[in-house]
C-alpha cells in the first residue's frame, strides 16, 4: 500500500515520468502504468491453487501437532522432527513446506486458545487522576551521623505512571531509643 501511494504521488505531485519511477522502483514501467490506471488502494498478488506434496501427510501432521501441543515445552517436536519423520513415510517435499505449515498450524491454535477464555487479558486504561498505587515501607538512612529508621510512603499515578516517594522519620523509635538512654 505504501509503494502504491509513494508511485501516485511520485507522478501526480511531483511530476515525475513512469520511466524515472521503473528506475527507483525497480518495477518495470507496465507495472507502473498499471499501478497508476487502478483505483485499487493495494496491489493484490494471486497465487493459485496448487496441490502441494504435503497434502496427502497434512492429517498425519496435524494430529502430531495436536499430540505435541498437550506436552511440556522440552518434550515437544521441532519442524525439524516433523520433517523426518515425515521423510521417513515417504514424504519428499521441502522442510520450507512442513515449517509454514506448523507455522500457520500453532499460529490458528494459539488463536482458537485465546477466544476460548484462556490467555485472554482486559487492558486497564486510567484517565488523569482517577487512580494511584500506593504502599509503605520502613527504610533506615543515616541522618547527621545517626542511623534512623524512615517510614516511607510510595505512590505511582497510573495515567501518567510518575513515581512519587516521601519518606517521614519513624519517631516512636526515636523517643524509646532517647528515653532508655536517660
Amino acid at each position: 500500500m505504501a509503494l502504491l501511494s509513494v508511485i501516485r504521488r511520485w507522478h501526480f505531485r511531483e511530476h515525475l515520468s513512469i520511466r524515472a519511477i521503473a528506475r527507483r522502483t525497480g518495477l518495470s514501467r507496465n507495472t507502473i502504468r498499471k499501478y497508476l490506471r487502478s483505483k485499487a488502494v493495494e496491489p493484490v498478488f494471486r497465487t493459485p491453487d496448487r496441490p502441494s506434496k504435503l497434502d496427502p501427510f497434512a492429517e498425519r501432521l496435524a494430529a502430531w501437532l495436536r499430540t505435541d501441543a498437550r506436552r511440556p515445552r522440552k518434550q515437544k517436536r521441532t519442524a525439524r522432527q516433523f520433517h523426518a519423520e515425515l521423510a521417513g513415510l515417504g514424504y519428499d517435499g521441502s522442510y520450507r513446506r512442513v515449517a509454514a505449515f506448523v507455522r500457520a498450524w500453532r499460529d490458528d491454535w494459539l488463536r482458537q486458545q485465546q477466544t476460548s477464555g484462556r490467555g485472554v487479558f482486559v487492558p486497564l486504561a486510567f484517565g488523569p487522576g482517577e487512580a494511584f498505587q500506593f504502599d509503605w515501607s520502613e527504610e533506615h538512612a543515616v541522618i547527621g551521623g545517626e542511623r534512623t529508621k524512615l517510614q516511607v510512603a510510595h505512590l505511582k499515578l497510573c495515567h501518567s505512571r510518575i513515581f512519587l516517594v516521601r519518606a517521614y522519620l519513624c519517631t516512636a523509635e526515636r523517643k524509646s531509643a532517647t528515653g532508655a538512654a536517660a
